[in-house]
Order: structure tokens, then C-alpha cells, then sequence
């Protein structure tokens, strides 16, 4: 079933499955194996945690594993976006005795199987509720697949709360199964099929001139921006029209922002333009990150992405941000057009 699976689909593909990822997907077969036994018990299977460089197919395998198991128990969230609801149930259920528990009731009730992509942590309160998370799954009997850019020690790298974190790290040493996904080849620079959730329809304009922004239905540089309401906060658009909508980068990124702010603005808009990228590298650790967390969910909500700025994209992507490798993969993806006339 799960080697069949990925049998097929590396062949449509044109991919040469790497020995690392051959592991995992034994292991995979293995879990499900276990799981789908008609006596099976709660904890007879044991969860997954995958972790390796960007575009080394973790995320592929995720997917390949949640589509080919045959349950219906099954939920495959962003880590970003699973972490917006559990907040919001929690808030919703603070006079309960157990406000997590009763979230988890409402948010994972009859789940089996619970994948998470692009797990990373960088705030320590965050990290305190991981901790209480990772024990109520593993409580439930949840087999839980995870995948992340860091080993489970490089995860929360601040060395001021690291030590904080030690518990997550030593619970997923002792419930999970740790692998590193691995391989000279990055997936992402490869060509793919049009169902695939990349950025390959998107693009980046430079050196972003009038004509080009004109071209898109933006007003010229520094011209008016209209207010749109995103929760309890105004934020200014240079275009909202229908299910699209453009922002300058400073009015998103170098704003308060969060990433529920995101979430929101990605289930009203399909198609985006992000206006006066700078060079983040000259930017503040604090922005470059909400930058990252932005990529990161229009990327996982399959949105199209244009992009603009004043240079190349290489240019543009500096910076020591910790998950900015993973923004730079990303983003490679979009067609670079550097004219003054209108894209095609």
C-alpha cells in the first residue's frame, strides 16, 4: 500500500528516490502496518519526526504517507495553522477546567493520524504549550508525523530558553522516531506537475518600476493605499479587487503582524502581490521572520504569488534569519522577470 504508493508516484514524477527516503517510507509501511490491524491498539504505532535540509522531499513524503493510508481519522495541518486554532479554541474554552483538552476534543475528535509540516519553534511561550500538546497527543494514541528543517535538538536555538525546551526534545527522543531526510538533490529545482503546491505560477518583477506595478492594476510607487479590516486590526492595502490583493511589503511585514493575520487574509484572497521587497538582509530579525512566516503560509494555502522589488531575488533574500533557507528554496520557484514591460 504505502510502498506502492510511492512507487507510482516517484515514476510519474521522474524522481530517483534518495536511500534516506527509501528508509522512511519503510518505516511509514511499517506505522501503517500496525495501525490498520484489525486488533491494533491505540499506541501500537510509533510517530514520526523527519527532518533534513529544504527540498529534500520531506514534505512529499508527509503527503504521500496521508493520502495513501486508507482512514478517514486522519487530519494533515501546517503547523502554523494548527497552532492559530488551538489558540483561538483555547481563548474559546478558558473557563473550562482543561482549556487544551476541550480544544483538542472540538479540533482532533476520532483523529488517528495527524501530520504537521514545517513544525519550528522561535518563541518561548509557544514552546511551553508544545510541551503540554505533545503529552496529550501521545496520551490520545494520536500517531503523530512531523517535519521540520531542524533536528529535535536545533530546535528553539535561543540559548536563553533552550534548556526551557529540553522536555519537547527529550518526549520526541522518546516517543518518536527520528529520521533525517537527506540526498545531494534539491526537489524544489526540479520541474513539476501543475497540481503540486509550489510557486512555479508566480513571479518576481525588477527593478520594479511604475510600468511594471501599472501593468498589475497597482498605483505607482508610494501611491494611495485604501484600509482593510483583518480581525481587530486595519491594515493598508495598494489593491483589493475581488480575491486578490497587494500589499506593500512595510504595510505587512514591518507592521505587528502575526501569522493568524495571514491565515485570514489567505482564506479571503487567492491571488497576491507583495510591493517594494528590500533587502532583508538590512531588515530586523523580527521582520524578516514575519516575511518567512508569510511565505511559509501562502506557500502551504497554494496561493499565487507576485512579488516585486527593486532587485535581483538573489539580492533581495540576505539576511540570518534562522528559517530563511527555507524562504530562499521557496521562492526560487517564482519566474524572474527583470523589464519594463508588462508580464505575459
Amino acid at each position: 500500500m504505502i510502498h506502492e504508493y510511492f512507487r507510482h508516484k516517484a515514476h510519474d514524477q521522474g524522481y530517483t528516490l534518495s536511500h534516506s527516503q527509501q528508509r522512511v517510507i519503510d518505516y511509514m509501511a511499517q506505522q501503517a502496518n500496525a495501525l490498520l490491524q484489525p486488533d491494533a491498539k491505540p499506541h501500537a504505532s510509533r510517530s514520526l519526526y523527519l527532518h533534513g535540509a529544504v527540498g529534500r522531499g520531506k514534505s512529499w513524503l508527509l503527503d504521500g504517507f496521508f493520502r495513501a493510508i486508507p482512514l478517514a481519522e486522519k487530519q494533515r495541518l501546517h503547523f502554523h495553522d494548527f497552532f492559530a486554532q488551538l489558540h483561538q479554541g483555547m481563548f474559546r474554552h478558558r473557563e473550562q477546567p482543561d482549556a487544551l483538552e476541550a480544544t483538542l476534543d472540538e479540533l482532533l475528535s476520532h483523529c488517528r493520524v495527524l501530520c504537521f509540516d514545517e513544525f519550528h519553534v522561535h518563541d518561548i511561550g509557544d514552546a511551553m504549550l508544545i510541551t503540554r500538546l505533545f503529552k496529550a497527543l501521545f496520551q490520545r494514541g494520536i500517531l503523530l508525523l512531523v517535519t521540520s528543517n531542524y533536528a529535535p535538538q536545533g530546535l528553539l536555538p535561543n540559548p536563553l530558553y533552550h534548556a526551557r525546551f529540553k522536555p519537547v526534545i527529550d518526549l520526541i527522543a522518546s516517543r518518536m522516531q527520528v529520521m533525517e531526510v537527506g540526498g545531494p538533490h534539491d526537489y524544489r529545482s526540479q520541474p513539476r506537475s501543475h497540481s503540486q503546491q509550489v510557486f512555479t505560477q508566480g513571479r518576481y518583477l525588477w527593478p520594479g518600476s511604475d510600468q511594471q506595478r501599472l501593468s498589475l492594476g497597482l498605483p505607482r510607487r508610494n501611491g494611495p493605499t485604501s484600509p482593510l479590516m483583518v480581525g481587530a486590526r486595519q491594515l493598508q492595502v495598494r489593491l483589493c479587487k475581488q480575491h486578490s490583493v497587494g500589499f506593500a511589503f512595510s504595510d505587512l511585514c514591518e507592521q505587528p503582524t502575526a501569522v493568524m493575520d495571514y491565515l485570514e487574509l489567505s482564506r479571503r484572497f487567492d491571488h497576491w502581490i507583495i510591493d517594494e521587497l528590500p533587502e532583508l538582509g538590512e531588515c530586523p530579525i523580527a521582520v524578516q521572520q514575519r516575511f518567512i512566516n508569510l511565505i511559509d503560509v501562502l506557500y502551504d494555502q497554494d496561493k499565487h504569488l507576485t512579488l516585486i522589488g527593486e532587485r535581483s531575488l538573489r539580492e533581495s533574500l540576505g539576511g540570518n534569519a534562522i528559517d530563511l533557507a527555507r524562504t530562499r528554496s521557496r521562492l526560487g520557484q517564482l519566474q524572474e522577470i527583470s523589464a519594463d514591460t508588462p508580464p505575459s
